[in-house]
């Protein structure tokens, strides 16, 4: 049990995310399902924190010039590395960036970009969803190979 909480904590960390959570679950001895399901819903459950994060607490923290320098420098990069793909191909491109099983992809970038062109939240959620989903089996199938010498 406690090998599964930290994987979902894993998963809700900017730090790793289910590319994270899930192989450390899986690494431990957690059932190869319930440690897929657990990581996936953990990791979808930041997209509303940040969301929420992003309408009302960053509105008010832009008032300090140093909060205020760190959000426009990671506004910048979510900008410059997902903008054209969001903005060429909207929704399909939000799904394939959060999809994306790398470091500086994810749900906590995809909530980022969701913010800054101003997609539909609900449009947004769905696609940071399908996202996360196709991220976490991607990394648990390979998990899963790599763990039977087959990758």
């Amino acid at each position: 049990m406690k090998d599964l909480i930290i994987a979902a904590l894993w998963s809700i960390s900017p730090l790793g995310e289910a590319k994270v959570g899930i192989p450390y679950g899986l690494l431990n001895g957690v059932n190869i399902y319930l440690v897929l399901v657990v990581c996936f819903l953990a990791n979808v459950m930041v997209f509303p924190i940040m969301m929420f994060f992003l309408n009302t607490i960053n509105t008010y923290l832009l008032r300090w010039h140093f909060y205020k320098k760190g959000a426009l420098f990671i506004a910048r990069r979510a900008k410059t590395g997902s903008g054209d793909q969001i903005r060429k191909y909207g929704f399909y491109g939000l799904i394939f960036f959060v999809m994306l099983p790398v470091p500086g992809t994810g749900v906590y970038a995809g909530s980022i970009a969701s913010y800054l062109f101003k997609i539909e939240r609900k449009k947004a959620f769905v696609a940071n969803t399908i996202g996360i989903f196709l991220s976490s089996v991607i990394v648990w199938v390979t998990t899963l190979l790599t763990m039977k010498g087959m990758a």
